[in-house]
């Protein structure tokens, strides 16, 4: 939808075509982001507030702005603004399903016999404002206490989005975020604070680290590969190369033997890359 805000003097500042070019170019330059012209509407929407924020009266002073501008702090909230990070905790079920009931217990299982200390990876890339992430922070301790697992789940959590990074910390939703939370794991982990709204659990926090990352970035800072790797509906906002380039990093982060996960509206084509097909939306990385 559209956002139809209206500037001081009730009007919209338009974009042209040329405008519009030079801005999806650099968003798609920096940030890999796909904006067709179908989304010309919709960006010019967002950012009439941006605009009207900072006194500008077109889109090429605002252009100028964010080129001009040493600190980086322009291009940040122009992404924050083009960017989608609606979700809803337990959002794709079927993906925690195969979670709990094939890979965690694979892994807990080569765990189990190579003795104590041993440590649980996820990477849940394109987190948003993070329900996902703590949705497989409760499935895994919940499976960690059933199991006996004495070693650490730790999850990292990573967005392009301040803004959406900063609501994923402070971890407050409100009852429709939260709706498909089940009874037991609500009572347990979420905390009620007001009529609609709810915190997660101190201890789910502890288990999910949030960091900014792009994921046009050539490499990715880990020191450690990945027990699974959740990035999903997210390479809808990508073309083919952009896509390809970045599953192939993604995938050097993931242990062999070892699953990734994308969104139900995204394909990646049987045995592409060093991932194998298992399932619509779960490939595992091949063995050597």
């Amino acid at each position: 939808m559209v956002a139809r805000e209206p500037t001081e003097s009730g009007i919209l500042v338009d974009i042209s075509d040329s405008e519009f070019l030079a801005l999806s170019t650099m968003v798609y330059d920096q940030f890999g982001i796909n904006l067709t012209d179908k989304k010309k509407a919709l960006v010019r929407g967002r950012l009439n507030r941006v605009l009207r924020n900072r006194n500008l009266r077109t889109f090429k002073e605002y252009l100028d702005l964010v080129r001009n501008d040493p600190t980086g702090t322009c291009l940040i909230e122009l992404v924050d603004r083009i960017s989608t990070n609606h979700t809803f905790f337990f959002r794709e079920s079927e993906h925690f399903t195969f979670l709990m009931e094939t890979a965690v217990p694979e892994l807990l299982k080569r765990f189990s016999s190579e003795g104590p200390g041993q440590e649980v990876r996820i990477w849940c890339a394109g987190c948003a404002t993070g329900e996902e992430a703590y949705t497989l922070a409760m499935l895994c301790q919940e499976m960690a206490q059933s199991r006996s697992f004495l070693g650490k789940i730790k999850i990292l959590a990573t967005d392009i989005s301040v803004t959406a990074l900063e609501g994923a910390t402070k971890g407050q939703y409100n009852s429709e975020r939260i709706r498909l939370v089940p009874e037991a794991l609500k009572r347990k982990y979420l905390t009620k604070l007001g009529e609609d709204l709810w915190e997660v659990s101190p201890l789910l926090k502890s288990m999910v680290l949030f960091k900014r990352l792009n994921f046009m970035d050539s490499t990715f800072p880990f020191k450690n590969s990945f027990h699974a790797i959740f990035c999903r509906n997210v390479m809808i906002y990508f073309d083919r190369p952009t896509k390809n380039s970045l599953v192939e990093r993604l995938s050097s982060c993931l242990f062999p033997g070892h699953y990734f996960f994308i969104g139900h509206s995204e394909t990646l084509g049987r045995d592409s890359f060093d991932l194998e097909y298992i399932k619509p939306s779960v490939y595992r990385k091949k063995v050597p």
